[in-house]
């Protein structure tokens, strides 16, 4: 008896770039003078005033000094010690910053800008919590502090409030409508919601603000892949491009648009060149390998998932389509050692206990299969797949009235389904068992 669906292989597709474009705090800079601040003459505000010429110079370094040199001729100049922590989170010190602004605060706990700038660093040194504390801390002494809410809304959305986020940064556009920034961030958090129409208007009006927003164009590539404007999201990728040409995550985007229009050779050529840019980039060269897997090119893929489970050794979707490919070249023991690795990541994969069983079936191990075939249906009770190549293993047992049900299960399933196709296969198997 020749049964359907023996070993199909159904690859999981690119992977795509979730391009929410790093959500940047902005850090605000005072450049006010204290009226207390300088105790004997103007030398404290004169090196403040350097401090802010070398700021803006981006000669950081050079800043931290002088506003070092303006607090030791006067210990309590607030707006010195946020200046330089800004210096020092813009050279990479963010503990160095927090410092900074936790001693500005001290000074003078109604600073508005230190609570701000303190949970720029907080979000940093990854006590994102701590941080939305300072930015409504912000808010409660200046309640029209866009970038307070702007701040608080990327904070929100990095801990997964996408509803919290969209409400801050509905407030951050009230008090400043060509807030572009605070668009963009909307637009992520209403991407995330599924909202991908809402998310296209917002991204819009970033680039009517901003027209050279790389992110924004990124944003609205996505949103528009996702809703399967491909050939839009191509023309948003090649602008970001165009103003960043060495953005990796850009590449892996366009590639997965090129894929998705037929494009293979262009998207291959498009994951290289992220690799290029990235080597460590995991992603790309899992999606590299699913093109090249669609273009008929099975070692070079399987080299590819093996760089990306190099690069992250619980990479679950490289090993289940190293085990695809694998078992479609009739390496089937690989195979079963790959979607082993897959049940050890998601322990809920029934994809992973379905192919696992195809394979232990293929090699006659049918008690096996069933036990997989079992497990695939816990997670997944309407896979109506797994009901027919269960079937088959049980007749294969002699176990002809279980591989009965298991037919008739599997007819009932596609037929509900919509599958006809699949339908009429079950039928066929259910009668000549009969």
């Amino acid at each position: 008896m020749k049964f359907f669906n023996k070993f199909s292989i159904t690859l999981i597709g690119a992977v795509a770039i979730v391009a929410t474009a790093q959500l940047t705090p902005v850090v605000a800079i005072s450049t006010q003078i204290s009226s207390v601040s300088v105790v004997a003459g103007t030398k404290a505000e004169d090196f403040f005033m350097q401090g802010n010429d070398k700021y803006k110079k981006g000669d950081y370094q050079g800043a931290v000094e002088a506003y070092t040199q303006a607090i030791v001729l006067n210990p309590n100049y607030v707006e010195a010690y946020n200046s330089r922590g800004n210096s020092r989170r813009a050279l990479g010190d963010s503990q160095g910053a927090f410092v900074d602004y936790d001693r500005a605060l001290r000074i003078n706990p109604n600073y508005a800008f230190a609570y701000l700038n303190r949970g720029v660093a907080r979000n940093d040194l990854g006590d994102k919590q701590a941080a939305i504390a300072d930015f409504s801390e912000a808010l409660r002494i200046n309640p029209n502090f866009a970038m307070a809410y702007y701040n608080r809304g990327n904070a929100r959305f990095n801990l997964g409030d996408k509803q919290g986020a969209v409400a801050d940064y509905d407030q951050a556009l009230r008090i400043n409508p060509n807030f572009a920034l605070a668009y963009n961030g909307r637009g992520n958090a209403r991407r995330g919601l599924g909202d991908n129409q809402g998310a296209i208007a917002d991204y819009d009006r970033a680039l009517r603000i901003y027209p050279n927003d790389a992110y924004a164009y990124v944003g609205r590539g996505s949103a528009r892949s996702q809703l399967g404007d491909n050939q839009g999201a191509l023309a948003d990728y090649n602008e970001a491009l165009r103003i960043d040409p060495n953005d990796a995550d850009v590449y892996v985007g366009r590639g997965n648009a090129r894929s998705a229009l037929g494009d293979k050779q262009g998207a291959l050529a498009d994951y290289t060149e992220a690799l290029r840019i990235e080597p460590d980039y995991a992603t790309a060269y899992y999606n590299r390998g699913v093109v090249r897997n669609d273009l008929g090119e099975k070692q070079a893929a399987i080299a590819d998932y093996n760089e990306a489970v190099k690069i992250n050794p619980n990479y679950a979707d490289a090993y289940y389509n190293r085990g695809l490919v694998r078992s479609e070249l009739g390496d089937k023991q690989s195979a079963v050692a790959d979607f082993n690795e897959v049940l050890r990541i998601n322990p809920n994969h029934p994809k992973a206990y379905y192919d696992r069983g195809l394979v232990r079936r293929g090699l006659g191990d049918n008690q096996g299969a069933v036990a997989d075939y079992n497990e695939a249906l816990r997670i997944n009770p309407n896979f109506a797949q797994a009901y027919n190549n269960r079937g088959f293993a049980r007749a294969n047992l002699g176990d002809k009235q279980g591989a009965i049900a298991d037919y008739q299960k599997a007819a009932d399933l596609f037929q509900k389904q919509g599958d006809q196709n699949n339908y009429q296969k079950a039928v066929n198997n259910l009668r000549k068992i009969q």
